[in-house]
């Protein structure tokens, strides 16, 4: 028997990373929010690493902030390490990365829920949608509750329909010591939604007092801070290093002995894993010809005795994980608190989905996180506060907020899987961005905060700060540009440091395009630029953008030339069938996709360049 329980605005299914910012930035923006969990108690779980960021991933964190998310500001105010990676790279691949308290990050973002008006949790599992001339009506839980609204948002992680493996044995979950998403699935493929299976996995988590550190190499924290928000008032906390170890001959000979218990190995998984994360199994066998592969054991938290074991996830029994933890150096004695295990779950290919990751077939349906195929907390969170900001465009009218590839990583992101069909766990890469030195960690703020300020969610005070370090950047650039300094002896005393030397008055801003000039130096060869005292995140984008000027109007050519078959917009109602002079194949990719634009076809794989051609041809009569 079904019972009304309540109207709502909107209703988001899952408490994970997706369903945070889901229901936060719906609820900012003033709907009204029900928040589904199977255990309020694991909302913002970090189930695998407890980190935040690493290549490209940071600059999803940053365009989050920049929007007026969350993401970035509970990693803030709860790392327990910060690192800038690729640090000695272009500016293009240079990364944040944040290991967090697993617990105090969980606490802090419950802490913004709970604290967020029109935010109503409940602990249910959400097994039926109740649908009306192909729009959504509401929700249904296990216990008969029906709860109305306009829109529901599923981000359901790896619950649905999940099930985990731990060598041949396998159980029905969505996560160790959860309970999976139950009837859901069904409901969907009802609703005519094609509904398939992919596959992650976790390492073991161990007993950091069973450990070894003097066999390892430590990793610590830098010295110097960098941040994810661009809010103030960011904590500075006590750093805890990492440490790093290898597998050795004994692991690799333990591994190939006992693939014969692996569920992978022996067809019980039919999902695929991630490329870009493979079990330690697939890595040895993938990559023979390696004899040792780099292992990190990184803390859990500031108050618990568990590490994780970064590099190490396999679905193997648990006693033959035991001897494969104890052939690494430094873990010889190792005690396991908890077991790895892979998991397989149930998602909607996000072709299904349109740009503003509303669902084709249902209006107010929206997919976000690893219901999509993506793999990732920081792809996840951006997903869900896209679908947040949405689901409260459409209940109002509003216009959808669908970002381009030349604006964000979260724009690629989102056009990447509503373009392409993904086979295997998506994860945002640096490579994936055809405009990744536009696209950098340290410029979203200047990318994204007017869409965030205009659609409601970033406040006049962030807004404001943003503005003058903007004025301060061109100030800067502008007095670096009619500013010379002479071929002083001092001067090139300075310049000597970094093998440099001038024979010449030179503008800074010509010698700060040098590859071995730094803003630094800059500041000790010119008694005005020392005396400025700038913020680093001002000086830091001042360098970028004088220095790889060149390399960026070159980038804005590309996007410009790009605009230009995003002016094409193609008919929604277009029968492709119809078309002369383009493959069958590719009609049945267009009529599968049907692509709002001549340059989102031109994305579709297995369109050729001569079917564009004739599209255009087409769409210009």
């Amino acid at each position: 028997m079904r019972y009304l329980e309540n109207n709502f605005d909107v209703i988001v299914v899952g408490g994970g990373h997706a369903g945070c910012e889901a229901a936060i930035s719906a609820a900012r923006l003033g709907a009204k929010v029900l928040l589904c969990s199977l255990n309020l108690d694991n909302i913002a779980l970090m189930p695998c690493n407890p980190a935040v960021g690493g290549p490209a991933k940071s600059t999803l964190v940053r365009e989050i902030d920049a929007l007026g998310g969350v993401m970035g500001e509970a990693a803030d105010a709860t790392y327990v390490q910060m690192k800038i990676l690729n640090s000695s790279k272009g500016p293009a691949v240079r990364a944040l990365r944040a290991q967090s308290d697993k617990k105090e990050y969980m606490h802090y973002m419950r802490n913004i829920i709970e604290s967020t008006d029109n935010i109503y949790l409940k602990q249910c599992c959400i097994t039926d949608l109740i649908v009306k001339d192909n729009k959504i009506i509401g929700a249904i839980d296990e216990y008969g509750n029906e709860y109305k609204s306009p829109t529901v948002i599923l981000t359901t992680g790896t619950s649905l329909d999940g099930r985990i493996f731990i060598g041949l044995k396998s159980y029905r979950a969505g996560r160790l010591g959860e309970m999976p998403a139950i009837g859901l699935s069904d409901s969907l493929r009802k609703l005519g939604f094609n509904v398939k299976k992919l596959k992650t996995g976790t390492p073991c988590r161990i007993d950091k007092r069973t450990v070894d550190y003097s066999k390892m190499t430590i990793q610590p924290g830098d010295e110097k801070l960098h941040f994810y928000s661009f809010k103030p008032n960011r904590p500075i906390r006590k750093q805890v290093p990492c440490y790093l170890t290898r597998t050795t001959e004994e692991t690799h000979k333990i591994i190939k002995e006992n693939l014969d218990k692996s569920p992978m190995y022996q067809g019980l998984i039919h999902g695929v894993g991630p490329r870009y994360c493979p079990s330690i199994e697939d890595k040895i066998i993938r990559f023979a010809s390696n004899p040792s592969h780099h292992i990190f054991i990184e803390p859990e938290g500031l108050g618990t005795y568990e590490l994780y074991i970064q590099g190490f996830s396999t679905s193997l029994p648990s006693d033959v994980q035991t001897k494969m933890v104890r052939s690494l150096p430094g873990l010889e004695k190792a005690h396991i608190i908890k077991p790895a295990y892979a998991v397989e779950y149930d998602y909607i290919p996000a072709v299904q989905t349109s740009h503003s990751l509303m669902t084709k077939l249902i209006k107010g349906l929206f997919c976000a996180g690893q219901i999509n195929g993506t793999s990732g907390y920081e792809e996840a969170a951006a997903q869900g506060l896209l679908a947040g900001i949405n689901a409260f465009n459409y209940i109002n009218g509003s216009d959808m907020l669908e970002l381009s590839r030349s604006s964000s990583y979260l724009g690629t992101l989102v056009d990447d899987l509503v373009t392409k069909d993904i086979e295997e766990p998506y994860r945002m890469l640096t490579s994936r961005s055809e405009y990744r030195l536009l696209l950098r960690q340290d410029n979203a703020d200047a990318r994204l905060t007017e869409t965030g300020h205009k659609i409601g969610l970033v406040d006049d005070v962030q807004y404001n700060r943003y503005k003058e370090k903007q004025l301060c950047i061109q100030n800067e650039i502008d007095r670096l540009s009619k500013t010379k300094i002479s071929a002083s002896e001092e001067v090139n005393s300075i310049l000597a440091e970094v093998g440099e030397h001038i024979d010449r008055g030179i503008r800074l801003s010509e010698l700060i395009k040098r590859p071995n000039i730094t803003y630094d130096i800059i500041k000790r060869i010119d008694y005005e630029t020392e005396m400025r005292n700038l913020s680093e995140d001002v000086t830091d984008e001042v360098e970028v953008l004088i220095k790889y000027d060149g390399y960026l109007k070159r980038q804005e050519i590309q996007v410009e030339q790009a605009t230009k078959l995003e002016k094409y917009r193609i008919p929604d109602n277009i029968d492709y069938s119809t078309i002369n002079h383009i493959s069958t194949e590719t009609k049945e990719k267009l009529a599968k996709i049907r692509p709002k634009t001549l340059a989102q076809a031109s994305r579709i794989g297995g369109v050729k360049p001569a079917d564009i051609s004739v599209l255009m041809v087409m769409l210009s009569k």
